[in-house]
């Protein structure tokens, strides 16, 4: 991947075990199609406010929370396995801009 490292947080309730979860899952993929300058966190759903200007892509685990003028994935599928290839493949098309 060309140009400047990117950002994706993941963001859940707690920032806890869920996102951590996903954040690692979404890293690995990313290591695996060797996409190397980018930047996986996970934060809780109440610092979100504070980085998200910072933040290239953000993927959500909470239903219906606030939504941002960024790309956003569906982190739930990266949890449940149903549905994550295609989300998946839009975070790629996302870094790839």
């Amino acid at each position: 991947m060309k140009g400047n490292q990117k950002t994706i947080v993941v963001a859940c309730g707690s920032g806890v075990a869920t996102s951590q979860t996903v954040a690692s899952k979404i890293s690995r993929m990313l290591e695996d199609d060797n996409y190397r300058n980018v930047k996986v966190e996970a934060v809780d759903i109440k610092s979100l406010d504070n980085i998200i200007d910072n933040v290239d892509i953000y993927v959500t685990i909470v239903p219906g929370s606030k939504s941002y003028d960024i790309p956003t994935i569906n982190g739930i599928k990266f949890l449940t396995g149903m549905g994550m290839d295609e989300e998946y493949s839009k975070l790629k098309e996302y870094l790839d801009k």
